[in-house]
């Protein structure tokens, strides 16, 4: 605890890219500021090298002060490009903050994939029971909600000290203090992380078993695989594809995995109009049998389409991967990605929602679209449609599994990397992320029920996106009392809050009352 750390001064092509990485909330960085910019507070922290008396008086005439000026003017070049900055070396050790090389497409990739998936396909699900008009208005509602909540998250990603939070559980941390932010904010990104990946074994392992018997065919003489086996190989290419070593890496995955969901979102919605209703569809909802029972039915729906908006536990993250400066803060070119992702996820969404609920009404099975599709028109639709759509399920699912396991890896490697004091070995990371998958694979197989689940999970991760960027927003900016923003984030937070435990509630009195097919490792 008493040793001094020396602190070194590098030359610029000294750095490789890889250095320039994330200080920890921890430890601000050490800068050397512009006059015009704030001071670091690890300078005045620091104790001061006395001059000797023959500098001083150097420095101090009048032939100094163009050298001076000099010196000053290269702090402020090398503090803007980022080569003066002793940053905290454990970031450059872990998986989301050891490339730092992002850009605006980098953050539309990873936000469409992240932003878009399999979970959009239950939308038409939520619109029986709200009907047209409520279905709608939640739908835009809570579109421009969490919108909102998403922009208050890349302004919140970098402080007035310079310090950036590239987690979420550290902002969590920073707001609300370090024990209550990890209480209010572990458990949701765990579980969003978790049961994400969970869900997408499911989805993807199901959906490769449609594909096959799609391509086989009826004549097929192979023996098709069981259920727990697609799973598995859903599993195995999954981990193959986790072997990329950072959040960055991936932005080739994630470009795949948003065009494949651009791609079956549309598919799925166009097949459905042009091929027409079936008979016998209605547009009413269904009758409850009291009225807390529909009551509970309302907070259900409104469950599903929080948790078709899911990432921004990611957000952070992705903002994390990119360069930032005085004169280039990172919030710009994040900003810009997310601008373009959503309005993408808007086009897609909207439409899947609508006309899904158009297409299919009341008759819209649990599983949401893509088995409304099959079951409605499985024999009249091309083959080729189904597969392609089937695939791009698939890559999908396979792309979204690596962003969304992401932060359990770091976390993983953060345990090792703080004990250990050294980067985490290659055959260690290796080991932590086929451990995550094996475990991601159990716990599919043995609660294959999950899927039914979809309002309890949304409900269960509304703060995450809708209530806690208020409160955090309000905590780190401290806004003036009783002033419009002030007004509107603890409006929209203490409704995040309360929206969270009604859904929750009615999701947990809907099992309860309707029940659910509770099978253990029988996967189907």
């Amino acid at each position: 605890m008493g040793e001094k750390k020396e602190t070194k001064f590098l030359r610029p092509e000294s750095l490789s890219p890889r250095a320039e990485i994330d200080p920890a909330i921890s430890a601000p960085p050490f800068q050397l500021h512009c006059p015009s910019m704030t001071r670091s507070p690890s300078l005045d922290i620091a104790p001061k090298t006395p001059k000797s008396t023959l500098a001083s008086l150097l420095l101090s005439t009048p032939i100094a002060s163009p050298m001076k000026k000099a010196i000053e003017s290269m702090q402020c070049y090398f503090e803007e490009v980022g080569h003066f900055t002793k940053l905290d070396p454990q970031d450059a050790w872990l998986p989301i903050t050891e490339s730092r090389n992002g850009n605006a497409y980098y953050s539309a990739f990873h936000t469409l994939s992240s932003g878009l998936g399999a979970q959009a396909l239950v939308l038409p699900l939520a619109f029986t029971t709200l009907s047209w008009t409520w279905g709608i208005l939640c739908l835009s509602l809570v579109f421009m909600w969490q919108l909102y909540t998403l922009w208050l998250l890349v302004q919140l990603h970098e402080s007035e000290s310079g310090i950036r939070y590239s987690r979420y559980l550290r902002l969590s941390m920073a707001a609300f203090g370090e024990k209550q932010g990890k209480l209010l904010a572990l458990f949701p990104i765990m579980y969003l992380s978790g049961g994400t990946c969970v869900t997408l074994i499911m989805i993807g392992g199901g959906t490769m078993k449609i594909f096959f018997q799609i391509v086989c065919g009826e004549t097929c003489s192979m023996r098709p695989l069981a259920a727990i086996e697609w799973y598995f190989l859903f599993v195995c290419l999954a981990i193959i594809l986790a072997q990329l070593p950072n959040l960055n890496s991936i932005a080739g995955v994630s470009l795949i995995g948003a065009i494949t969901a651009i791609g079956y979102c549309t598919l799925i919605w166009v097949v459905s109009i042009v091929q027409g209703r079936p008979e016998a569809v209605s547009y009413d909802p269904p009758e409850a049998k009291s009225d807390m029972a529909r009551i509970c039915d309302v907070l259900n729906a409104l469950g599903i389409i929080a948790f078709a908006f899911r990432g921004h536990n990611l957000v952070l993250e992705i903002q994390g991967t990119m360069p930032s400066s005085a004169k280039k803060p990172s919030r710009k070119p994040m900003w810009r990605g997310v601008k373009l992702a959503y309005l993408i996820i808007a086009t897609c969404l909207f439409p899947l929602a609508i006309g899904g609920y158009w297409a299919y009404g009341d008759l819209m099975p649990n599983g949401g679209m893509l088995n409304a599709l099959h079951k409605y028109h499985g024999h009249d639709t091309s083959k080729l449609l189904l597969g392609l759509t089937s695939l791009f399920v698939v890559l999908n699912c396979l792309s979204s599994f690596q962003i969304y396991a992401m932060p359990v890896f770091d976390n993983l490697e953060l345990r090792f990397t703080s004990k250990k004091k050294k980067p985490c070995p290659r055959w260690l990371r290796i080991v932590f992320r086929i451990f995550f998958g094996c475990l991601a694979f159990f716990i599919s197989v043995a609660l294959p029920f999950l899927m039914s689940l979809a309002g309890l999970i949304g409900g269960i991760a509304l703060p995450v996106t809708l209530a806690y960027p208020c409160f955090m927003w309000i905590q780190i900016k401290k806004p003036t009392k009783y002033s419009a923003i002030w007004c509107l984030n603890w409006i929209l937070g203490v409704s995040g809050m309360v929206l969270s435990m009604l859904v929750t509630a009615g999701a947990i009195w809907t099992i309860v009352t309707m029940g659910i097919e509770i099978h253990f490792f029988k996967p189907q």
